[in-house]
């Protein structure tokens, strides 16, 4: 026969005594906003532009709305229930350091600058700037390198999506050339 006791929360259990996260709830906030956005979008989506794919174009974006769905109330589920989230405790992550938001503010600038430009360049001459861009700015001091193959890959997916997908990406000033 086994007995359970009540006992009070021991010193290093701190379960009992911390709040909810709401952090999380903003989270599952932008789930279900996603999804469903997700959700409304492929379900208005025609079949006409990727005839090669036997599936079509809507299954995708159903399958990953429907997860963040399910994501977003299995995370609401375990916030209500006392879930949180524990801080970073790798041995290479310090986690007092402040966030380098200039490392941030040069990434989200990079990647406004693409999405600007990528209809008057080109996929090829913006995807070797962001990927090349991107591992500068994340410390890679070999910039000509990170150039070189930024422009490698941009040119294998712009002809992957070309030749494999037959989804044609924006050639920008190049068109013609490629």
């Amino acid at each position: 026969m086994t007995a359970t006791v009540n006992r009070p929360p021991e010193s290093g259990d701190t379960s009992a005594r911390r709040p909810r996260d709401l952090a999380q709830f903003g989270v599952c906030a932008v789930l279900v906003v996603v999804g469903v956005f997700l959700l409304v979008d492929a379900m208005n989506l025609t079949a006409e532009f990727a005839k090669v794919d036997p599936v079509g174009p809507k299954l995708f974006p159903i399958v990953i709305g429907a997860g963040m769905l399910i994501c977003a109330v299995a995370l609401a589920i375990a916030t209500l229930r006392g879930s949180r989230a524990e801080p970073e405790s790798g041995e290479d992550v310090d986690v007092s350091a402040p966030a380098d938001w200039k490392t941030v503010g040069l990434l989200v600038g990079l990647f406004v600058a693409t999405i600007a430009l990528v209809d008057v360049l080109g996929w090829v001459i913006m995807g070797a700037l962001l990927f090349g861009g991107a591992a500068t700015i994340l410390g890679n001091k070999h910039w000509i390198r990170n150039l070189a193959i930024g422009l490698v890959l941009s040119l294998v997916s712009f002809y992957a999506f070309y030749v494999g997908l037959g989804i044609p990406l924006s050639a920008g000033i190049l068109d013609g050339i490629l």
